[in-house]
Order: C-alpha cells, then structure tokens, then sequence
C-alpha cells in the first residue's frame, strides 16, 4: 500500500504530480497491486500498514527508514494586474507593503524566510486578509488579484506559463522543502 501524506492539504495539486507518476509505474510493474490513499495530515505508517509514504519537508528522527528523493522548490507570484495595481516588489522587505497569501500549513507564523541575491537569510513579516491550508485556494486568490502568494512550484506551474501569475522578486528564493519516500 502507498500512502501519500504530509504533502499539503491540496488533492488537486498533488494530484496533478502523483497520479500520472503512480499510473506510470503501474504500467511498468504490471504485477504490482497499488492502494493509492491521500492523507494530508500525520500518520502512523506501521499502525495503518502503509509499505512506501511520500512526505515533504524534514522528517523527525524514526526507526523507519526513508530516502530522498528529491526537492520541492517554491516561488512568489502575484497576477500582472494585481503589480500592475500595487507596484512590484523589489527587494524582499517590499514585502511587508502589500497584500499576502498565506499557506497556513508551512508559513503558520506570518514570516517569510527567503534568501536574496547574495545568499543571505533574510526574514520578512507578512500580514494579508487570506490564510489557507489549500495550495489551489491561494492560487485562485492569487490569480484573482488578491496578493502575492508563496506557492510550489508544480503548483504555480501551469498558470506562470498562460501569464496568469508571474513571478515575483525572482532573485529570491524561498525554501525548498524536502520530499522523502
């Protein structure tokens, strides 16, 4: 059994990477039976007899074994008209002037963490009238003119390519969340 777990509270959006990959390895392992189960919150993988879990960001110590299977990068985007509207954000104390979207699941504590052009740590208050736990909620607000929104990247993806968002101080980069197996 597979579980996909602790990778937000967004079907949708996982939806869009999983199931293509799931339905992929299943046509190359035809004598492999999967129970696909989507949980977006912690659970115990022995008590509940999941085999292979798929969890982002950094797990706590364990006697289970897990292996890394790659990153999950992050960018801010905002719609043309809400820039266009509000002015661009230059550098990341910007930030602290315009309306965000917040992902309540990772950025529960209204701090951005981002690193700048130099590499350096920097911290930025944010403060906006939507919180959410839903990557597609925050993407629609985002693409509603509500605010700049720190999104992943295979979330955002689809909508910076039809110009619906764009991407915001570019030089930055947010954390990139670990995915394990």
């Amino acid at each position: 059994e597979i579980m996909v777990g602790d990778w937000s509270s967004d079907v949708c959006s996982s939806d869009l990477v999983v199931i293509p990959l799931a339905l992929d390895f299943m046509q190359h392992n035809p004598r492999v039976e999967v129970d696909l189960s989507f949980e977006y919150r912690y659970t115990d993988l022995v008590a509940n007899g999941i085999d292979v879990a798929l969890r982002l960001g950094k797990l706590a110590d364990s006697t289970l074994g897990a292996r890394t299977l790659g990153v999950n990068p992050w960018v801010l985007v905002a719609s043309p008209h809400y820039l266009k509207k509000h002015g661009t954000p230059r550098r990341p104390s910007d930030l602290k002037e315009h309306a965000t979207l917040i992902y309540s699941s990772v950025q529960g504590n209204d701090v951005w963490r981002l690193r700048n052009a130099s590499g350096e740590a920097v911290s930025v208050p944010v403060s906006g009238r939507l919180r959410s736990n839903n990557l597609s909620a925050l993407l629609a607000a985002a693409r509603a003119h509500m605010g700049i929104a720190a999104l992943p990247w295979y979330v955002a993806h689809d909508s910076l390519a039809a110009g619906r968002v764009v991407e915001v101080l570019k030089t930055c980069r947010l954390p990139e969340q670990e995915i394990h197996a």
